[in-house]
């Protein structure tokens, strides 16, 4: 008897893949998920485990962990690239010959390239070539992938320019514990994807001085009119920031406490320096590299983003992080523009 369930390969098996993978075993699907690391792909494999993205969160049977890029894609319906967002070029310029010709490939990587400023859709579509764009979507939202994981309740977006194509993802993905909504915008969808996480280090270092609630919510919301200004720019949908993609995950990941961007900005605040954070966890924090794409971006197109501006200074000139927020606070008064245009 042959396979009727729909076969998803995974690419990327940190938290976020390892957790997408399990969601789609949930739901019925044969999973092939590539590893990076053969040896973590050896051992999972074998412990049904990731031991070190996602610990204690058991792999169904459904899931078959590869560091093969043939035999993770070989047959694929559908294709989730997870792959962290400075690494998505360099896999995908060698994987892209395994994927089948008429896979639906959904991005759910969330980043900004630095030097291209490519969102993580344009790499894709660099990288792999041919028709790709006709046949990709983005998943994005407020979710951490502990959570996904567990099957606790969420929801996020699948955004395409191509109705048809998301409300296929959509039914594929959706289940009772994880509610997928279509959205026509991807370029907002990405870049409040990306931004966020510049945001949630500026809000981390906020709570990591001990500056108040108050203080906590001028920079969400200042930092929400940020994002949504750039992306206008680039010609976006205002109404995208108002959504699961914007405000949704904005306010996820500047306040939860499982949000690797959050927690690198707290230790900042505390007055630890950026190279020890990052050396003393495997886990990575896309927002540090995704500020300086983010800043480079912003100067191109002639948006002002002040806190990715004291952002940057704080991650790449060593700026005291108590004197970058004091210097947010000391800009000339404005008016509260809402309309996001430059």
């Amino acid at each position: 008897m042959s396979d009727s369930r729909t076969r998803m390969a995974i690419v990327g098996g940190g938290s976020w893949g390892t957790a997408l993978a399990i969601h789609c075993a949930s739901v019925g699907m044969s999973v092939n998920l590539w590893v990076y690391e053969e040896d973590l792909a050896r051992r999972m494999a074998e412990t049904r485990e990731n031991d070190v993205y996602l610990p204690d969160a058991a792999l169904p049977d459904a899931i078959r962990v590869t560091h093969s890029f043939e035999d993770c894609l070989a047959g694929a319906q559908m294709v989730i690239s997870v792959v962290p967002s400075h690494l998505s070029r360099e896999v995908w310029s060698e994987a892209h010959s395994y994927l089948p010709v008429d896979a639906t490939l959904i991005s759910a990587t969330k980043g900004i390239e630095d030097g291209t400023y490519l969102t993580s859709s344009g790499v894709l579509a660099e990288s792999i070539g041919g028709d790709i764009q006709d046949r990709m979507v983005t998943l994005s939202g407020p979710t951490f992938a502990r959570e996904i994981a567990l099957g606790l309740p969420a929801a996020a977006v699948i955004a395409g320019n191509n109705a048809e194509l998301t409300s296929t993802v959509q039914l594929a993905l959706n289940s009772e514990s994880f509610r997928f909504y279509t959205n026509q915008d991807p370029i907002g969808v990405e870049v409040a994807a990306s931004l966020k996480n510049v945001m949630a280090i500026a809000v981390g270092i906020c709570d990591g001085l001990g500056l108040g609630h108050n203080a906590r919510a001028a920079l969400i919301t200042r930092g929400l009119a940020e994002l949504a200004r750039l992306g206008v720019t680039l010609g976006a949908d205002p109404l995208t920031f108002q959504g699961l993609a914007g405000v949704g995950d904005l306010v996820l990941t500047c306040t939860g406490d499982l949000s690797r961007n959050r927690t690198l900005g707290l230790r900042l605040g505390q007055g630890e320096k950026l190279a020890d954070i990052t050396a003393s966890t495997p886990m990575v924090a896309e927002g540090v590299k995704t500020t300086r794409s983010a800043r480079g971006l912003a100067r191109r197109e002639g948006v002002e983003m002040p806190i990715t501006e004291e952002i940057y200074e704080v991650l790449y000139s060593s700026r005291d992080a108590f004197q970058a927020l004091k210097a947010l606070m000391s800009r000339s008064p404005k008016k509260e523009n809402l309309d996001y245009q430059v």
